[in-house]
């Protein structure tokens, strides 16, 4: 017979201190449920921390740019393949078999390829090749989105010329080629509404106070997105007559007047001038205030009559430049 051993006691059973402890360390299972689910919040808040930062989203495109030497900003061409080419010519953009030539020069085009002329497709087909021409050189095209690509790609082909129609195969093939699947309407949406090279802003119609204090790609995310979506109506960015692709006041207004208007939009995006097509002026491009704002709609089109004129922005020097002439603007 074994001898009788007394039971070992627990000698923390009587310890609260040690129960609590005992009580409260965690099972494996718990501690997995645990991470999980602070990993499933970090995930949630990561975008935020980005957006807190300054960080772009995936869907925005570059719309600022420093230090840029030379600049040649074009017009409205509305479907005058012929004029626009003059045009890129005169600023030694392109040579006569239309490749790039400018090297790192910046090229803009304001806006309004499309409507009212035959030759939109070609203009843009243009654009596309220039493009890929002047980033192999250090350049840049930027094909500004004005109010006629946003008409036509919502399939308001109200002002698009019949030319422009046959060049495509018809009505229903030209909604589809300016679609955002379409290849004309894929291609806009690569672009912006309005964007920053140095200090300048360029912007197809303008800038109100009401868009003045708005983040550039916060606007441009607006327009890309509804033309996406194929929005219509006032309420819309795209369609709104104070908006980038609308709005008037800067080329309608004088003096005092348009100091007010545009003085916000300069002071927020801490710039000097506002470049802008859209209003056709009397076949100049006209600096006013100063050259706070610059109008370089010249109506090139043969449907307004105009001259194949650019911007050409060189050295801190401004011009109106055209086949046969090169002027000087003042500007402060």
């Amino acid at each position: 017979m074994l001898p009788h051993r007394r039971p070992v006691s627990n000698s923390c059973a009587g310890d609260p201190a040690a129960v609590l402890l005992r009580e409260m360390k965690p099972n494996r299972i718990t501690l997995c449920v645990a991470l999980l689910a602070l990993l499933a919040l970090f995930a949630l808040l990561l975008p935020c921390a980005g957006i807190l930062a300054g960080d772009a989203r995936k869907d925005d495109i570059l719309c600022e740019w420093k230090d840029v030497e030379r600049i040649v900003a074009v017009g409205d061409v509305h479907g005058d393949f012929d004029q626009f080419e003059k045009a890129l010519r005169a600023a030694k953009v392109i040579d006569k078999k239309n490749k790039w030539i400018a090297g790192k020069t910046h090229l803009v085009q304001i806006g309004d390829v499309p409507d009212r002329g035959p030759d939109t497709r070609k203009a843009m087909d243009l654009l596309m090749q220039l493009e890929d021409q002047a980033k192999e050189a250090g350049g840049r095209v930027h094909a500004i989105i004005g109010n006629h690509e946003a008409m036509v790609m919502t399939g308001d082909l109200r002002y698009t010329h019949r030319g422009e129609i046959e060049s495509f195969g018809g009505r229903e093939e030209t909604i589809k080629a300016y679609s955002p699947k379409g290849k004309y309407g894929k291609w806009i949406l690569t672009h912006n509404a309005v964007i920053k090279i140095n200090d300048i802003l360029f912007v197809h119609g303008g800038i109100s106070p009401r868009y003045a204090k708005k983040p550039l790609a916060e606007i441009n995310r607006a327009v890309r997105t509804e033309l996406a979506a194929g929005m219509k109506g006032s309420n819309t960015t795209i369609a709104d007559p104070g908006g980038p692709l609308w709005y008037r006041g800067l080329a309608m207004n004088q003096k005092g007047d348009l100091d007010a208007l545009a003085d916000p939009a300069l002071e927020f995006h801490k710039v000097k001038r506002i470049v802008i097509g859209h209003t056709p002026t009397r076949g100049n491009i006209e600096a006013k205030n100063g050259g706070k704002v610059i109008e370089i709609d010249v109506g090139m089109c043969r449907h307004y009559g105009g001259p194949a004129a650019c911007l050409l922005i060189e050295k801190g020097e401004f011009f109106d430049v055209r086949p046969d002439a090169r002027h000087k603007l003042e500007v402060k």
